[in-house]
C-alpha cells in the first residue's frame, strides 16, 4: 500500500511539475509600437473614428472625453452555461478596450489596448478573476485599418 501511494505521488509530480513554457515576452516598447498608430488628422476627426471602430466591433462605449483623450469600451460578456449547470461554476469571459488619442503637432498618436478578463465563481460563494492583455498584432491590425478607413470617411479625404 506504501508504495501505491508514493507511485501516485510521483506520477503527479512528474505529469505537474515539468510540463511549464514560458511564452516569449515583449519588452515595453515593443508593446507600445504594437498597440499605436499616428494618423497625419486632427483630433477631432480621429477621435469619433476611433470611437466608431469600437462600435463596429462590437464594444460599448463606457466612457470618452476628447479632452482627455481617454476612450473606455466593453465587450458582450461570454457565459459558459454548461459549467453552470453542471458544476455550479459560472464562468464569464468579457474584452475591455481603451483608447488614448493624444494630438502632438500635426498629427494624431493613438494607442489602444485590449485586454480579456476570465471570472469565475462557484456557489460556494468563491470568486476569481483573471486578466490578460491581448498582444496579437492581427488585432491591433485589424482596429487599425478600421480606423484608417474611418477616417478616410470623416475626412474626405
Amino acid at each position: 500500500m506504501k508504495y501505491l501511494n508514493l507511485t501516485l505521488i510521483a506520477r503527479l509530480f512528474l505529469f505537474t511539475g515539468c510540463a511549464t513554457t514560458s511564452a516569449p515576452t515583449m519588452t515595453p516598447l515593443e508593446i507600445q509600437s504594437l498597440q499605436t498608430q499616428e494618423y497625419g488628422h486632427k483630433k477631432d476627426v480621429v477621435f469619433p473614428s476611433v470611437i466608431s471602430v469600437f462600435q463596429d466591433l462590437g464594444y460599448t462605449i463606457k466612457a470618452a472625453d476628447i479632452n482627455t483623450g481617454l476612450i473606455t469600451a466593453e465587450s458582450t460578456a461570454k457565459s459558459d452555461k454548461a459549467s453552470k449547470f453542471w458544476l455550479g461554476i459560472s464562468k464569464v469571459s468579457q474584452t475591455s478596450a481603451t483608447a488614448f488619442v493624444e494630438e502632438i503637432g500635426k498629427t494624431t498618436k493613438v494607442r489602444l489596448n485590449f485586454v480579456v478578463s476570465n471570472k469565475t465563481s462557484s456557489s460556494w460563494g468563491q470568486d476569481d478573476r483573471e486578466d490578460k492583455a491581448i498582444l496579437d498584432a492581427s488585432v491591433y491590425k485589424n482596429a487599425f485599418e478600421r480606423i484608417d478607413n474611418a477616417i478616410f470617411i470623416r475626412s474626405g479625404n
